[in-house]
């Protein structure tokens, strides 16, 4: 490994040999009574740090750090003075210019070692935590853009029914989750679940959502068999993952739906909304081996809507407490012109409502026009 480099710079021959002695043996050391020369000689040099006197003829040591930190914005400096008069204003100084320590002269040998390798490891950690941060961005960078890949547009028609989706995550690993698939010959599939936590392994756990979801095509989609899949899925994971998700099958006007512990869903109607697509059974859980019963439910094609969320909606907050399902099935009833308007409308409500208050969770909302 290379040896550290020190830049010391003092008006006095003298000292400056006794810090080259200190420290030439276990560093890399320039040495300058010149203030002006220590610029040019920093530049070439690219010292770890800088050891700086403080009162020198040409200019001292504070508009010398500033000098070499115009290089370097990263450069460390110790401040040293051989005097005793204005000390305490001396070292508040530089404190304020963000020396790392402040040495009268003379110093003590073991002091002086020890102050420059305590600086040094300081820089050491400092470039290690840098570097591990860059490899984290880059890997949340990756783990973020599968994770956006993974989900199908946000306006689609599959099936003769028409899908809008809105997906805002608060975090930059989300742990929500949609997708919508068209079933022959006119019918589609339509799913919203939201797993446990935040991070890489809720990007884990929307994949393995995704995966389960596509293999039931060899069942037809069938909603009992989506969330069979997904528990098998999961069941590696450890017991603090959980998943919640509502499927829902349409075709030949009849919609088949299991809810594995999610908020229910809500089907719109000419006459009325309302929030039928309730629980059919538990969360999916590495640690639960229940089973979920499928219910269907008679819809009119071409007339109904369906609205499938997350609880990140209903569990808005502002002053007067929380948004709630009622709300939400009050606006759905609202009956727009289409889907899209819909879904618009419901999230400028949820806005309106919170007042600007940041989310506190992940929130997906699809509304299909069937």
């Amino acid at each position: 490994m290379s040896l550290s480099r020190i830049l010391v710079v003092d008006d006095e021959a003298g000292m400056l040999r006794s810090v080259e002695r200190v420290l030439g043996q276990d560093y890399k050391v320039a040495s300058t009574r010149s203030s002006h020369e220590a610029v040019g000689l920093a530049v070439a040099f690219k010292p770890d740090l800088a050891i700086l006197d403080v009162q020198m003829p040409e200019m001292d040591g504070f508009q010398l750090m500033e000098e070499l930190q115009a290089f370097d914005p990263e450069l460390d400096v110790i401040f040293m003075t051989g005097s005793i008069h204005e000390l305490d204003a001396k070292l508040i100084r530089a404190i304020r210019k963000d020396a790392f320590y402040f040495l009268q002269k003379p110093f003590d040998r073991g002091v002086l070692l020890c102050l420059v390798e305590r600086c040094l490891e300081l820089k050491r950690l400092e470039y290690s935590n840098r570097k591990y941060l860059l490899h984290m961005e880059k890997e949340l960078g990756d783990a973020r853009a599968f994770q956006q890949s993974v989900l199908p547009p946000r306006f689609g028609k599959v099936g003769g029914i028409s899908v809008f989706a809105h997906y805002l995550p608060c975090s930059e690993l989300a742990g929500d989750f949609y997708d919508y698939v068209a079933l022959s010959p006119d019918g589609a599939v339509i799913l919203v679940a939201d797993v446990s936590g935040h991070g890489a392994s809720a990007a884990m756990l929307t994949g393995i959502v995704k995966s389960a979801f596509h293999s039931a095509s060899s069942e037809l989609y069938e909603p009992a068999c989506v969330v069979e899949r997904v528990a098998n899925g999961i069941r590696p994971f450890g017991h603090h993952h959980f998943i919640t998700l509502i499927c829902a099958r349409v075709r030949n006007g009849s919609l088949d739906f299991v809810n594995a512990g999610h908020p229910p869903g809500i089907l719109s109607t000419l006459e009325t909304a309302a929030a039928l697509l309730k629980a059919t059974g538990p969360i999916i859980s590495p640690v639960l081996d229940p089973s979920w019963e499928q219910h269907t439910i008679r819809v009119n094609r071409d007339v109904d809507r369906v609205v499938l969320f997350t609880d990140a909606i209903i569990e808005a907050e502002s002053e007067s407490g929380e948004y709630g399902l009622n709300r939400l099935v009050e606006e759905v009833g609202k009956r727009p012109i289409d889907g899209k308007t819909l879904s618009e409308q419901i999230l400028q409500s949820v806005r309106e409502f919170t007042t600007g208050r940041p989310a506190k969770d992940d929130l997906t909302l699809l509304v299909a026009d069937l």
